[in-house]
């Protein structure tokens, strides 16, 4: 595909794509679901999180407290 070709449209509209997967539903297996055990923080080493990441993370607090 040329950069000047737009991208072509699926030929699969949204309904029918549901549709195929409400169809496949049944046959998809779910895992069972298994407890981790939470890390001792004893153990979590060489984790460099850069500056401006950590003032993100640590602004986020005031939005979810």
């Amino acid at each position: 595909m040329s950069k000047h070709t737009a991208p072509r449209e699926s030929e699969m509209s949204l309904a029918e794509l549901r549709g195929d997967c409400a169809r496949m539903a049944p046959h998809w297996v779910v895992p069972a679901k298994t407890a981790t055990a939470p890390v001792t923080p004893s153990l979590i080493h060489g984790v460099s999180v850069p500056l401006a990441s950590a003032r993100l993370i640590d602004a986020m607090s005031e939005y979810g407290d």
